[in-house]
């Protein structure tokens, strides 16, 4: 850190990032990815994170990302379900940061579903 003003920007990226992550009552699409130990000793942290840049790195400021804890199935995390108002669910699993990205960019940008990820595609 070299002065007050790059201090200034890491604090407003950090609040910007934290923003991302909160939950939002509104109409907003929810990533939300469990994050309980198992997820977590899975790699459930990279992937909140990729989500989280995702998402950011896009400008999508109708989207949520959040974590919660044990989704039930501790053989399939990482997992990541995305809410989209209007719509059933989608249950992601086994995911990976470059995984997570691709869900950002197709499912929650571009309304495609990718099936091969989803818990049907993984049982």
């Amino acid at each position: 850190m070299k002065s007050i003003e790059e201090l200034k920007a890491i604090r407003e990226k950090a609040r910007g990032d934290l923003n991302l992550r909160q939950e939002d009552i509104g109409n907003n699409t929810r990533v939300v990815v469990g994050m309980a130990t198992c997820g977590i000793a899975a790699g459930a942290r990279p992937v909140l994170a990729s989500c989280v840049e995702e998402v950011h790195r896009r400008g999508l400021t109708d989207v949520t990302v959040t974590q919660t804890g044990c989704i039930g199935v501790c053989r399939l995390e990482p997992i990541v379900e995305v809410f989209v108002p209007g719509e059933e669910k989608v249950t992601y699993v086994n995911m990976t940061p470059e995984k997570a990205a691709q869900v950002i960019a197709e499912h929650v940008v571009n309304h495609k579903v990718k099936t091969e990820y989803t818990i049907g595609a993984n049982q």
